[in-house]
């Protein structure tokens, strides 16, 4: 232990004060909000022990229930569609020529925030557009109220969460494909395989690894949508359209049930963690 520290004291030293400020605003930070899930706590009076009560209540609660699902609906959806369009595209543009023109193009929705692209997608759900040009083309039959009739305004959101994410799935999954080797190509091509049994016999399997980075971070996004949907419905109608995010953000600070809030955070917090890692230990064992 003595030549331990002789021998790894001085860079130990140097990390020292990382460590004590991951401590105090990192480990001391998860402490506490442990502690205040199993209360009841306004902000103001002292803190109430309340056992078990603020979790059993995410499972009981309607609205909580409604939270969890839209929550499981992000996530499948955050997991297919970005995805699903990112790898289409790449493989349209791959060689294409401009290519650089439709990649700036797919890319600048990724480029602006969550918040804005909330308010152009307000603006196209609203009354004067899209609806407006359904209108114009006689198909008024298709005009729905997009943001305010659940579950439609939860997959309404979805569809300006792919418009913004799919750009940068698009870029990765591109450089993936041009790092490919040539010969695994040449050798189908070779054996006469088309470009579709091409793709699902030597491109796709051979993408995996990338596969894997891009679905491991929209789904761990997915767990904490929170930006998009507070900007074009803050949960409503009748919070129809929350999810577990937006419901710990209208718990802690617009009602003020820090309790609650804290309880549905570290559930939050579990799930992701939980299910990312049975993700990419799945993934691993497959590719190992």
């Amino acid at each position: 232990m003595i030549a331990y520290w002789k021998k790894n004291g001085e860079a130990l030293l140097y990390a020292l004060p990382a460590a004590l400020l991951i401590i105090a605003f990192f480990i001391t930070s998860i402490a506490y909000t442990i502690y205040l899930s199993f209360t009841d706590y306004n902000g103001l009076a002292a803190p109430k022990w309340a056992g078990l009560s603020n979790y059993l209540a995410i499972f009981q609660d309607a609205t909580y229930l409604t939270s969890l699902k839209n929550t499981l609906i992000w996530v499948f959806a955050s997991l297919i569609l970005p995805v699903g369009f990112g790898l289409l595209f790449s493989v349209l543009l791959q060689n294409l020529k401009g290519q650089r023109i439709f990649k700036n193009i797919f890319y600048l929705p990724y480029a602006m925030s969550l918040t804005v692209v909330g308010v152009i997608w307000v603006f196209l759900f609203s009354q004067t557009g899209i609806n407006y040009m359904l209108t114009q083309l006689g198909l008024e039959a298709f005009t729905r109220d997009w943001l305010t009739s659940p579950p439609l305004n939860t997959f309404s959101m979805i569809v300006a969460s792919v418009w913004q994410g799919t750009g940068t799935n698009m870029l990765l999954f591109l450089i993936g494909l041009g790092a490919l080797p040539k010969e695994p190509f040449e050798a189908a091509a070779i054996d006469g395989a088309n470009r579709i049994r091409t793709f699902w016999s030597v491109t796709l399997p051979m993408l995996s690894p990338i596969t894997i980075v891009v679905m491991g971070m929209s789904l761990v996004n997915s767990f904490k949508i929170f930006d998009i949907i507070w900007v074009m419905t803050m949960g409503g109608p009748y919070r129809s359209s929350e999810t577990l995010a937006v419901t710990m953000f209208r718990e802690s600070f617009v009602l003020f049930h820090f309790g609650q809030g804290a309880a549905i955070s570290i559930i939050l917090t579990i799930a992701s963690i939980a299910v990312s890692w049975f993700y990419l230990r799945k993934t691993i064992i497959k590719e190992g």
